[in-house]
């Protein structure tokens, strides 16, 4: 006699979410197979990057096949940290046992980690050694010194337009940029895009705060709130740190320290001007760029569609900066990365100098608008200019011949 087993619609909604979710969550990340190509030459492992980009979760998928041979621990946990805090070879050896893997998460919060991670390179040469970390200034100043020249570092940054397309398809995406210069690319983002607005609050006011202010010995004072905003409006303009100042309230070598916590916390990054041939080019401030779109409109209360924005540029430029940097990383292309402005008000928005050739970019996101790029750059540089619109940012931020 055959049983059935009945479910209705209301049972079926929450299956359907969780499928939804997984498929959502399994989005291919280029670095993979980077990763994967390092794994068994002699040397750590190390992945860092921002909170929340999906670290673990690639680690694990990379280790999917391995789980018999790693032995996988969580740098939070109290027991691994005293454990892992100064031990000697042996108390290592009886620790790692057979396993040829050593994944370890969040490794930033154990003590001295350099040092027992170069006691396993150098004396457990048959384990491979994984260290992750969501803070640049911890893991690597516990870890640059005793591991130089024992490392493979690799940058995870939020998920990459190139990635996303190729998850949900090139019309998909086309029909969903507009969404993404608003929310922008976090993986728990994407993963509930009806909830982006509460996912983008949680990790501004949480995550964000966790990294920034918690390692930094602050405590989430108003001047840093401020300043946070300030940035966040002044994407893509010049900024310098005595009219930060006085905007913030603070001096500034304050501004220039939290700036510098920002970055190293990879909520920020910078562009300096370049300045080698013409005297009245500007040489002192500098444009200040989110790694996520979604970040920078969340800590300004700013998640209105596009459509009804008055700072469409302004998230079309630091959309196209923060792709092509992890177009540039993953694809590891050595380049200098610079803006362009002389006192006379000529600029060019964006400028790489690659293998001693310069190449100038300016950013429209109205495939209508046309630009006339400065002579006087073209000739002082021998630049190659290019205008990257809605119609052509592909090429940009992640060109076809891969």
């Amino acid at each position: 006699m055959n049983s059935w087993i009945v479910i209705t619609i209301p049972d079926l909604i929450p299956i359907l979410l969780c499928i939804s979710i997984i498929f959502t969550v399994m989005i291919n990340r280029i670095l993979q197979k980077s990763v994967e190509d390092t794994f068994f030459k002699g040397k750590a492992i190390l992945l860092i990057g921002p909170r929340q980009t999906g670290k673990t979760t690639l680690m694990q998928k990379i280790l999917e096949s391995r789980t018999k041979e790693t032995l996988m621990l969580d740098g939070d946990d109290p027991t691994t940290q005293s454990i892992l805090n100064r031990p000697n070879i042996e108390h290592l050896r009886q620790l790692i046992g057979t396993k040829k893997i050593v994944f370890i998460d969040e490794a930033q919060r154990i003590d001295f980690i350099g040092l027992t991670a170069k006691m396993i390179v150098d004396q457990l040469k048959e384990v491979q050694l994984v260290l992750s970390g969501s803070s640049a200034f911890e893991l690597n100043n516990h870890i640059n010194e005793p591991l130089t020249g024992r490392k493979w570092t690799f940058y995870l940054w939020p998920v990459s337009w190139y990635e996303w397309q190729e998850h949900i398809g090139f019309l998909e995406a086309e029909r969903d940029l507009e969404n993404r210069l608003v929310f922008g690319l976090y993986p728990d983002v994407l993963n509930f895009r009806q909830e982006s607005g509460r996912v983008l609050k949680e990790l501004t006011e949480s995550y964000l705060y966790k990294d920034v202010l918690m390692l930094g010995n602050l405590k989430k004072p108003p001047e840093f709130q401020k300043l946070l905003k300030a940035l966040a409006w002044q994407v893509g303009n010049e900024v310098s740190l005595s009219e930060l100042g006085q905007i913030v309230g603070v001096d500034p070598k304050t501004i220039d320290k939290y700036i510098t916590l920002l970055q190293q916390a990879y909520v920020v990054f910078t562009l300096s001007p370049l300045s080698k041939n013409l005297r009245n080019e500007i040489k002192a401030n500098r444009k200040i760029y989110f790694y996520d779109n979604g970040v920078r409109n969340a800590l300004i209360g700013k998640l209105e569609p596009l459509t009804i924005r008055q700072d469409v540029g302004v998230l079309w430029e630091n959309f196209l900066m923060s792709e092509r940097l992890k177009y540039v990383d993953y694809q590891q292309i050595w380049t200098n990365r610079y803006f362009w402005r002389t006192r006379q008000q000529q600029e060019i928005d964006y400028v790489e100098e690659r293998e001693g050739k310069y190449f100038g970019y300016e950013f429209k996101w109205n495939p209508e608008r046309k630009v006339r790029f400065s002579t006087t750059f073209t000739n002082a540089y021998l630049a190659q200019n290019t205008l990257i619109n809605r119609q052509n940012f592909r090429d940009f931020i992640a060109p076809t011949e891969r």
